[in-house]
Protein backbone atom coordinates (compact mmCIF):
# COMPACT_ATOMS: atom_id res chain seq x y z
CA UNK A 1 0.00 0.00 0.00
CA UNK A 2 1.44 3.37 -0.97
CA UNK A 3 1.75 6.47 1.16
CA UNK A 4 -1.59 8.13 1.68
CA UNK A 5 -3.75 5.30 0.33
CA UNK A 6 -7.17 5.51 1.98
CA UNK A 7 -6.27 9.04 3.08
CA UNK A 8 -3.95 7.59 5.72
CA UNK A 9 -0.15 7.97 5.67
CA UNK A 10 0.57 4.26 5.29
CA UNK A 11 4.04 3.34 4.07
CA UNK A 12 2.80 -0.28 3.87
CA UNK A 13 -0.40 -2.04 5.01
CA UNK A 14 0.65 -2.21 8.67
CA UNK A 15 2.93 0.80 9.00
CA UNK A 16 1.74 4.35 9.63
CA UNK A 17 4.38 7.05 9.08
CA UNK A 18 3.11 10.60 9.55
CA UNK A 19 5.17 13.78 9.52
CA UNK A 20 3.46 16.36 11.74
CA UNK A 21 3.90 20.02 10.82
CA UNK A 22 6.43 21.54 8.47
CA UNK A 23 9.35 22.11 10.83
CA UNK A 24 12.67 21.46 9.10
CA UNK A 25 15.46 19.69 10.96
CA UNK A 26 19.16 19.59 10.16
CA UNK A 27 20.68 16.18 9.52
CA UNK A 28 22.62 14.62 12.38
CA UNK A 29 20.33 15.63 15.23
CA UNK A 30 19.42 13.28 18.07
CA UNK A 31 15.72 12.63 18.69
CA UNK A 32 13.38 12.06 21.60
CA UNK A 33 11.49 8.81 20.93
CA UNK A 34 8.37 8.03 22.94
CA UNK A 35 5.97 5.15 23.13
CA UNK A 36 2.38 6.42 23.17
CA UNK A 37 -0.10 4.30 25.14
CA UNK A 38 1.01 4.02 28.74
CA UNK A 39 3.78 6.57 28.23
CA UNK A 40 2.26 9.76 26.83
CA UNK A 41 -1.34 8.89 27.65
CA UNK A 42 -2.86 6.59 30.25
CA UNK A 43 -3.15 3.11 28.74
CA UNK A 44 -6.71 1.99 27.98
CA UNK A 45 -5.68 -1.42 26.59
CA UNK A 46 -6.82 -1.26 22.93
CA UNK A 47 -7.50 2.48 22.56
CA UNK A 48 -10.33 3.31 20.16
CA UNK A 49 -12.14 6.15 22.01
CA UNK A 50 -10.64 9.65 21.71
CA UNK A 51 -12.69 10.85 24.68
CA UNK A 52 -10.96 8.32 26.94
CA UNK A 53 -7.51 9.79 26.35
CA UNK A 54 -5.80 11.35 29.38
CA UNK A 55 -2.16 12.46 29.47
CA UNK A 56 0.21 10.97 31.99
CA UNK A 57 1.85 13.43 34.34
CA UNK A 58 5.33 14.65 33.55
CA UNK A 59 5.68 13.67 29.89
CA UNK A 60 4.44 16.90 28.27
CA UNK A 61 7.26 18.95 29.90
CA UNK A 62 9.82 16.53 28.45
CA UNK A 63 8.33 16.95 24.97
CA UNK A 64 8.22 20.72 25.42
CA UNK A 65 11.89 20.72 26.46
CA UNK A 66 12.79 18.86 23.25
CA UNK A 67 10.70 21.32 21.21
CA UNK A 68 12.59 24.24 22.77
CA UNK A 69 15.91 22.63 21.80
CA UNK A 70 14.67 21.91 18.23
CA UNK A 71 15.08 18.19 18.92
CA UNK A 72 12.71 16.02 16.82
CA UNK A 73 10.00 14.32 18.90
CA UNK A 74 8.92 10.98 17.48
CA UNK A 75 6.15 8.68 18.68
CA UNK A 76 6.65 4.96 17.99
CA UNK A 77 3.68 2.79 18.93
CA UNK A 78 2.62 -0.83 18.46
CA UNK A 79 -1.06 -1.09 17.50
CA UNK A 80 -1.92 -4.78 17.39
CA UNK A 81 -5.61 -3.94 17.92
CA UNK A 82 -5.74 -3.09 14.23
CA UNK A 83 -4.32 -6.47 13.20
CA UNK A 84 -6.71 -8.21 15.59
CA UNK A 85 -9.70 -6.41 14.06
CA UNK A 86 -10.68 -4.50 17.21
CA UNK A 87 -10.54 -1.15 15.38
CA UNK A 88 -9.17 0.30 12.15
CA UNK A 89 -6.77 2.99 11.05
CA UNK A 90 -9.66 5.47 11.16
CA UNK A 91 -10.10 4.95 14.92
CA UNK A 92 -6.33 5.09 15.39
CA UNK A 93 -6.25 8.43 13.57
CA UNK A 94 -8.97 9.91 15.80
CA UNK A 95 -7.33 8.72 19.02
CA UNK A 96 -3.90 9.85 17.92
CA UNK A 97 -5.17 13.30 16.98
CA UNK A 98 -6.77 13.62 20.40
CA UNK A 99 -3.46 12.80 22.07
CA UNK A 100 -1.68 15.39 19.91
CA UNK A 101 -4.36 17.96 20.76
CA UNK A 102 -3.98 17.30 24.49
CA UNK A 103 -0.22 17.76 24.18
CA UNK A 104 -0.73 21.01 22.27
CA UNK A 105 -2.75 22.32 25.20
CA UNK A 106 0.42 21.79 27.28
CA UNK A 107 2.65 23.56 24.71
CA UNK A 108 4.13 20.24 23.58
CA UNK A 109 4.34 19.11 19.95
CA UNK A 110 5.18 15.84 18.19
CA UNK A 111 7.05 15.93 14.87
CA UNK A 112 6.50 12.39 13.58
CA UNK A 113 4.30 9.41 14.43
CA UNK A 114 5.04 5.82 13.45
CA UNK A 115 2.61 3.02 14.27
CA UNK A 116 3.00 -0.70 13.60
CA UNK A 117 -0.15 -2.80 13.26
CA UNK A 118 1.51 -6.11 12.40
CA UNK A 119 0.94 -9.00 14.79
CA UNK A 120 0.98 -12.77 14.59
CA UNK A 121 -2.61 -12.88 15.91
CA UNK A 122 -3.83 -10.66 13.09
CA UNK A 123 -5.47 -11.52 9.80
CA UNK A 124 -4.68 -10.98 6.15
CA UNK A 125 -1.67 -8.84 5.32
CA UNK A 126 -1.27 -7.79 8.96
CA UNK A 127 -0.78 -11.36 10.21
CA UNK A 128 3.01 -11.23 10.49
CA UNK A 129 4.96 -12.70 13.37
CA UNK A 130 7.98 -10.76 14.62
CA UNK A 131 7.69 -8.03 11.99
CA UNK A 132 10.84 -5.87 11.91
CA UNK A 133 8.76 -2.74 12.58
CA UNK A 134 7.07 -4.12 15.69
CA UNK A 135 8.81 -3.37 19.00
CA UNK A 136 10.97 -4.83 20.49
CA UNK A 137 12.41 -4.85 16.96
CA UNK A 138 14.03 -1.50 16.10
CA UNK A 139 12.42 -0.95 12.70
CA UNK A 140 10.34 2.13 13.55
CA UNK A 141 13.33 3.90 15.12
CA UNK A 142 15.53 3.01 12.16
CA UNK A 143 12.87 4.20 9.71
CA UNK A 144 12.54 7.54 11.50
CA UNK A 145 16.31 7.81 11.60
CA UNK A 146 16.53 7.23 7.87
CA UNK A 147 13.79 9.71 7.02
CA UNK A 148 15.08 12.50 9.25
CA UNK A 149 18.81 11.80 9.10
CA UNK A 150 19.01 11.32 12.87
CA UNK A 151 21.96 10.55 15.10
CA UNK A 152 20.43 7.53 16.81
CA UNK A 153 23.36 6.95 19.14
CA UNK A 154 22.70 10.28 20.88
CA UNK A 155 18.92 9.84 20.85
CA UNK A 156 16.73 9.06 23.89
CA UNK A 157 13.73 6.76 24.29
CA UNK A 158 10.92 6.88 26.85
CA UNK A 159 8.49 3.98 27.27
CA UNK A 160 6.50 1.94 29.73
CA UNK A 161 7.61 -1.56 28.71
CA UNK A 162 10.90 -3.44 28.41
CA UNK A 163 10.09 -3.88 24.70
CA UNK A 164 10.47 -0.12 24.26
CA UNK A 165 13.89 -0.23 25.87
CA UNK A 166 14.95 -3.24 23.83
CA UNK A 167 13.93 -1.48 20.61
CA UNK A 168 16.07 1.48 21.66
CA UNK A 169 19.00 -0.75 22.54
CA UNK A 170 18.78 -2.58 19.21
CA UNK A 171 18.62 0.74 17.33
CA UNK A 172 21.87 1.82 18.97
CA UNK A 173 20.51 4.39 21.44
CA UNK A 174 22.50 5.11 24.56
CA UNK A 175 19.82 6.14 27.06
CA UNK A 176 16.26 5.14 27.91
CA UNK A 177 13.71 5.94 30.60
CA UNK A 178 10.95 3.65 31.83
CA UNK A 179 7.90 5.44 33.21
CA UNK A 180 7.35 2.32 35.32
CA UNK A 181 9.92 -0.29 36.22
CA UNK A 182 13.42 -0.42 37.61
CA UNK A 183 16.67 1.13 36.47
CA UNK A 184 18.86 -1.34 34.62
CA UNK A 185 21.23 -1.71 31.69
CA UNK A 186 20.57 -3.45 28.38
CA UNK A 187 23.84 -3.85 26.57
CA UNK A 188 25.07 -0.31 25.92
CA UNK A 189 21.65 1.18 26.77
CA UNK A 190 21.43 2.78 30.22
CA UNK A 191 17.84 2.66 31.50
CA UNK A 192 16.51 4.86 34.31
CA UNK A 193 13.11 4.78 35.99
CA UNK A 194 10.76 7.78 35.93
CA UNK A 195 8.97 6.76 39.11
CA UNK A 196 10.73 9.48 41.06
CA UNK A 197 10.46 13.23 40.44
CA UNK A 198 14.25 13.48 40.45
CA UNK A 199 14.44 11.01 37.57
CA UNK A 200 12.08 13.20 35.51
CA UNK A 201 14.44 16.08 36.22
CA UNK A 202 17.23 13.85 34.96
CA UNK A 203 15.35 13.25 31.71
CA UNK A 204 14.75 16.98 31.30
CA UNK A 205 18.42 17.67 31.94
CA UNK A 206 19.44 15.03 29.37
CA UNK A 207 17.15 16.57 26.74
CA UNK A 208 18.49 20.05 27.43
CA UNK A 209 22.06 18.80 27.06
CA UNK A 210 21.52 17.39 23.56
Amino acid sequence: MADGEGDFPLAEPGLWVERIGAKAFSAGLPALFLDRDGTINVDTSYPDDPDAMVLRDGIAPAIEAANQRCIPVIVITNQSGIARGYFGWDAFARVNQRVLDLLAEKNAAVDMVLACAYHEAGSGLLAVADHPMRKPNPGMLLEAGRRLGLDLKRSLIVGDKPADMEAGQRAGLGHGWLVDGEATTMGALSVLSLREARDLEGLLAAIRSL
